[in-house]
């Protein structure tokens, strides 16, 4: 039996969906039936729009899903200004204030409080800047991720950023590829480095060489079949596949046309390409992506041209490119770094993703005054200043905004990524933003890394969803409910030594619902057994994989320290975590795009 979702998206989908957003916010947010809600919001995801959470009634969250989250020009300024004029609630939050930009782990921005009623006003806006929503969000084509600074990198083998708008442009609003059985997620390398994060997409593409007609080409190695979602990691498996840059686009329409038409309608948990991989086996998979979807045969895997991989791999490593260190370690392009053309990219750190209006606006005018005002998101939550030249770049650093938004970030600062957590998605068990903030602050003023550590990676989700990626970090952090002194609290669990290196390897969890208040604490414990426990210059990835899940768990030691959680209670049955009266009985929504509660039936 398919699914109500499948039901739902029988009756609408796709580009037509947008005029059904526009007539409800014409009539108003409560001229959506009560019995038809669930159906209506399911919908408006594929144009990036998704309901908040219980309490929140009437607002939204708001997607956009740049390719390759790369902000032309104007762009990121124009999202800043509709941040401003239509991203705020009823409430202010205590860090980040009311109005602010969210870069995600899939370099898109997200806005929260959004009214229904604004939103064909945020379209025409958004649209006028050259930018859109379409298929943010839902069983779709999302936006293509891959090296943030492709195009730009002086190491670039094969033309990324030309491959990932080429797909974005075949595929968003192509109606063969509009309904699938769940999102679809693809991501573009073209470096020697895997910053593109193929491991953990559906479909990914690497770059590889290979021989045609006694000529080398380059081109991509096909991967397919990876995710984190839930409680069931996956890497990519090789497709064993080369194509040159030329065939790209028509491969991966095959292949999402293979997932499309087999992949599971009658189980959303199992909907996602990685399943079928499993079902099937990479063979199989490929024989019937041959017979059935591709006109002809398909070339063998080339040979891999990445000499480096990704995120967390264990190790600063050294460049012999003339780049800024340890640039191969962090594989994250925060600081500052030569681009191709001789100018230089700045990538600056952006604690938990999370930037406030005033200060997205003033990153716009740093960009445009020493830069070209291009902006680049990247899978880390960063945001790029591309295109400055030498002599703008001490003025650029000493531009006001970059004290909070640094080239030159703490470790603990600059490896810590948070999902959305209960301030607004109802997936989420518990706080993370800010909770994550105030962990990082907590651990730069308290405990010392050994002075040639300078990776450390803290992913928080809220959830088993892993929005936050955090299978591949050092410090792996996972919402949970717990009871301290009888009451019932929010907490953590803890895994340990994630990583997208040369061996790529998930998180092991070791220590299950530790109090959130305890949980700095235990990192420190952690921190302290591996500096004084470490062989040599052993990274904390190559420490966790020399021991086994129970040693692991006995050198963290869960303790209250000078750290005070200011969430312990339940944010996941507040209206609003951080309004002084949260309980869900004393929210506001719905309300009018002015905040007044709408009419009631009583």
């Amino acid at each position: 039996m398919p699914t109500d979702v499948e039901r739902w998206k029988e009756d609408v989908y796709g580009e037509e969906i947008r005029e059904h957003i526009e007539r409800f916010a014409e009539a108003g947010f409560d001229s959506i039936p009560d019995d038809e809600r669930d159906a209506w919001f399911e919908r408006f995801k594929w144009y990036g729009l998704y309901h908040q959470r219980s309490g929140q009634e009437s607002y939204f969250m708001l997607r956009i899903g740049p390719p390759n989250g790369v902000l032309e020009p104007g762009q990121f300024r124009a999202v800043a200004e509709i941040a401003r004029e239509f991203a705020t609630g009823p409430v202010e939050n205590p860090e980040f204030g009311n109005g602010y930009l969210d870069v995600t782990t899939r370099q898109a921005i997200q806005l929260h409080w959004i009214n229904l009623e604004d939103v064909p006003d945020v379209f025409e806006r958004l649209e006028k800047a050259g930018l859109s929503t379409q298929q943010a969000c839902g069983d779709s084509w999302r936006n293509i991720v891959g090296c943030p600074v492709a195009g730009k990198d002086e190491a670039e083998f094969v033309d990324a950023l030309g491959l990932a708008t080429d797909l974005h442009d075949a595929f968003k609003g192509d109606d063969a590829h509009a309904n699938l059985p769940r999102k679809w997620k693809v991501s573009v390398t073209g470096c020697r480095e895997g910053c593109g994060q193929g491991d953990i997409n559906d479909l990914a593409f690497e770059p590889a060489e290979a021989e045609r007609d006694g000529v080398t080409v380059r081109g991509y190695n096909l991967r397919v079949g990876g995710g984190l979602a839930r409680n069931e990691p996956r890497f990519a498996k090789d497709l064993e596949v080369f194509v040159t840059p030329s065939e790209a686009v028509e491969v991966a329409g095959a292949v999402s046309a293979l997932f499309r038409d087999h992949g599971d309608r009658e189980d959303r948990y199992s909907a996602r390409v990685k399943f079928l991989v499993d079902e099937w086996g990479i063979e199989k998979f490929r024989r019937v992506l041959v017979e059935e979807y591709v006109d002809g045969d398909l070339a063998p895997a080339g040979e891999d041209l990445r000499e480096s991989y990704s995120y967390n791999a264990g190790g600063a490593g050294t460049d012999d490119r003339g780049r800024a260190e340890p640039d191969r370690g962090h594989a994250d392009h925060v600081g500052v770094h030569a681009q191709a053309d001789g100018d230089n990219y700045v990538g600056l750190n952006v604690l938990v993703g999370r930037i406030g209006v005033d200060d997205a606006l003033a990153l716009a005018d740093a960009a445009e005054t020493h830069g070209s005002g291009e902006v680049r998101l990247t899978q880390r939550q960063n945001v790029i200043l591309t295109d400055v030249p030498d002599d703008a770049l001490s003025a650029l650093r000493d531009e006001p905004v970059l004290d909070r938004y640094s080239p030159d970030p703490h470790p603990f600062q600059r490896g810590s990524i948070a999902c959305t957590g209960t301030e607004f998605c109802s997936l989420s068990i518990v706080e993370t933003k800010n909770r994550q903030v105030r962990f990082a602050r907590w651990l730069r003023a308290n405990v010392d890394l050994p002075d040639d550590v300078e990776d450390f990676h803290i992913h928080l989700s809220g959830c088993t969803a892993s929005c936050a990626q955090p299978q591949i970090a050092d410090v792996a952090l996972r919402g949970m409910k717990t009871r301290k002194d009888g009451e019932p609290v929010e907490a953590l669990d803890i895994g340990l030594g994630g990583g997208l290196g040369e061996d790529p390897t998930f998180a092991r969890w070791v220590v299950q619902r530790v109090p959130v208040d305890e949980v700095p604490g235990a990192i420190a414990s952690l921190i302290e057994a591996y500096a004084e426990r470490r062989e040599g210059t052993e990274s904390f990835r190559e420490f966790v994989a020399a021991r086994d899940g129970e040693a692991l768990a006995d050198l963290i030691e869960p303790a209250e320290t000078s750290y005070e959680d200011p969430f312990m209670h339940n944010t996941k049955r507040t209206w609003y975590p951080y309004a002084e009266e949260d309980a869900i009985e004393d929210s506001p929504a719905p309300t009018a795009p002015d905040d007044t509660p709408l009419r009631s039936d009583d």
